[in-house]
């Protein structure tokens, strides 16, 4: 005898989903600092300014994925996508981290090229003022985007894009003093200075999309507390199977397979098991969609002979 409890909903917005109006202003001042930015570099000759320029490209590019990703993540589920298409958010910020992994090598190494042999004919005021405009558009983007960030891979990345091109612009304001000063080969250092900041931040995203694709435990939730929690529930011989893993950003899921007293299930006592069952794990973990195989003491004997 087996039963099933869930507690999901499948048509539900994502949490990348809840931020989308955010994302949107946020791409739209990414491009339009972009866009001066490279106008910036061409005149002004600044190699900083254009690696600067390059990162808010990817920026660009990781935020439109990540919103068409969030409007596919709200397509209703079918039998031959039983979950939607949540993970397509997932994929996005794996895109996203390799883009960004590719354009901080590029900066590096331009950026060491540079200083080897600078270009005196750098115009530093033009630098430092584009700079300027780009750290303040940066620094409205970060107050947007700060409190998805904490529930979205997608907004997280996007914010970390942000936060690495508002210092991207500190870098570049930074390097303009020092070109007016008389030291061009600043300019090759600041780029190889954004280079190594994209780096990090791509390595950090790459491991938190792996952490979801290899569908491990989520962040926070202990298993061993879970079954001691589910053990404790009155007819409840144990549990075994016990799994639990994130198909996108905010929705965690679970599963197992739950022994009950024979004589409890006789009764027709399942449908109370489930329900407490639901009720536990609703009340001491955050879990979206929970499944759960009722079974007598008789069927893991069976289960344990087959794999032995």
């Amino acid at each position: 005898m087996s039963g099933h409890s869930h507690s999901h909903s499948h048509g539900a917005s994502t949490a990348t989903g809840a931020h989308r109006r955010r994302l949107v202003i946020v791409l739209c001042i990414t491009l339009g600092v972009m866009a001066l930015e490279v106008v910036g570099a061409l005149v002004s000759g600044s190699l900083a300014l254009l690696a600067d320029a390059g990162h808010m490209l990817t920026d660009a590019t990781g935020i439109g994925i990540a919103l068409f990703a969030s409007w596919l993540a709200t397509r209703p589920a079918s039998p031959t996508r039983t979950f939607g298409w949540q993970r397509a958010e997932i994929l996005a910020a794996l895109t996203n981290a390799l883009i960004l992994g590719t354009v901080a090598v590029l900066a590096i190494v331009e950026g060491v090229s540079r200083f080897r042999s600078p270009d005196p004919e750098i115009q530093a005021g033009l630098m430092i003022g584009v700079a300027v405009v780009g750290l303040v558009a940066n620094a409205v983007g970060l107050r947007l985007l700060s409190a998805g960030q904490a529930e979205s891979l997608n907004v997280r990345g996007a914010y970390l894009e942000v936060l690495g091109d508002l210092l991207g612009s500190v870098a570049v304001i930074v390097a303009g003093f020092f070109v007016a000063v008389g030291f061009p080969g600043a300019d090759g250092l600041a780029s190889v200075a954004i280079g190594l900041m994209i780096l990090p931040r791509a390595f950090m995203l790459l491991r938190e999309v792996a952490a979801v694709l290899l569908e491990s435990t989520p962040a926070g939730v202990d298993l061993e507390k879970v079954r001691t929690h589910m053990e404790g529930i009155p007819g409840v011989v144990g549990v075994h199977d016990l799994h639990a893993w994130t198909i996108t950003s905010g929705v965690p899921v679970m599963s197992a397979h739950v022994v009950v007293e024979e004589d409890l299930l006789a009764c027709g006592g399942g449908t109370e098991v489930l329900q407490r069952l639901k009720e536990c794990l609703g009340g001491h973990f955050d879990v979206d969609h929970c499944t759960f195989q009722i079974e007598p003491p008789s069927m893991q004997e069976t289960e344990e002979s087959v794999h032995h």
